[in-house]
């Protein structure tokens, strides 16, 4: 069976691997480490990249706590409050914001969860947010996730695209965060699947979004904008902030089990703008990104 302890330890490869191929991509930008330690038990390590050429701010976090369970999470699972029950939680979270606005924002989240009552699961995910939305980036996107999600299960890549849709929605202002992708939680080992195969999925997750990504960042940094580009880039980190910090549910769960604050936070972009009443102008790039920022697009056909 395998150990919480090697589930970990893939995930610290996962983390150096993925900063190693974005610094190689990039051209300048370093990720430097900070170590943190959590005073409930565990810690982990933030490897941030600021100022690149291609990357403007990146994250790429890696941790691993336990402890006692906060009354919040015990709510979130319905678990019983006031006893003593144990976590242990480790994962890597990734979020990059690049210079150029024809490069979209990307995140990636994979992750193990278990209890000490012998429950256990995966979760995690990808999506992409364009600033401007270009058909075929986002049809790539999507069936290099589908491709995948297939070697893996069939129901996979349809259940889990559903899932994103649903989650990476800004309910306020009824519209998706992104083009979506893939979103999925409470994985176990469960109706046919096992614990390793349910573990292989969440290595197939990580070890494609390197690929993925460096391959959009390579083909778009190039491409000429204007100031009128980067004002609109502002005002979509704005839309990317208020799902992070109204929404998300795992910056939730970070500051529900005290865990470090600037690693939680790493995700929001480092310059964002909020302009009241926006409206894009008709018929431009700014208003055909907003019509396609809706659940259901097919994009992997």
């Amino acid at each position: 069976m395998i150990r919480k302890e090697e589930i970990r330890d893939w995930l610290i490869f996962l983390q150096q691997d993925i900063c190693r191929e974005l610094e190689e991509v990039d051209g300048k930008g370093k990720f430097v480490a900070d170590p943190w330690e959590r005073p409930g038990g565990g810690g982990g390590v933030s490897r941030v990249l600021t100022n690149g050429n291609i990357i403007e701010k990146g994250g790429v976090n890696f941790s691993a706590v336990y402890g006692q369970a906060p009354e919040a999470v015990l709510k979130s699972l319905d678990l019983p409050s006031g006893e003593k029950n144990d976590f242990f939680a480790t994962g890597v979270s990734i979020v990059i914001h690049p210079f150029n606005p024809m490069v979209p924002i990307i995140h990636m989240n994979v992750r193990y969860f278990e209890m000490n009552n012998g429950t256990s699961w995966f979760g995690g995910g990808i999506d992409l947010t364009p600033h401007y939305v270009k058909d075929e980036d986002a049809r790539y996107f999507h069936r290099q996730l589908k491709n995948m999600c297939d070697k893996h299960h069939a129901s996979y890549y349809p259940e889990f695209k559903k899932w994103a849709d649903d989650y990476f929605f800004i309910k306020h202002r009824n519209e998706t965060r992104g083009i979506g992708g893939i979103f999925f939680d409470y994985l176990k080992a469960e109706n046919g699947f096992s614990r390793e195969s349910r573990f292989e999925f969440i290595k197939a997750v990580g070890s494609a979004f390197t690929p993925t990504y460096t391959h959009l960042m390579k083909k778009n940094a190039g491409h000429a904008f204007s100031e009128k580009e980067k004002q609109w880039q502002y005002l979509r980190r704005g839309r990317y902030v208020e799902f992070n910090l109204v929404w998300d549910r795992g910056t939730k769960f970070g500051l529900d089990t005290d865990g470090r604050t600037e690693s939680i936070l790493m995700s929001l972009p480092p310059q964002a703008q909020w302009e009241y009443n926006y409206k894009a102008e008709k018929d431009s790039a700014e208003a055909n990104t907003l019509a396609l920022l809706q659940k259901g697009i097919n994009w992997a056909t």
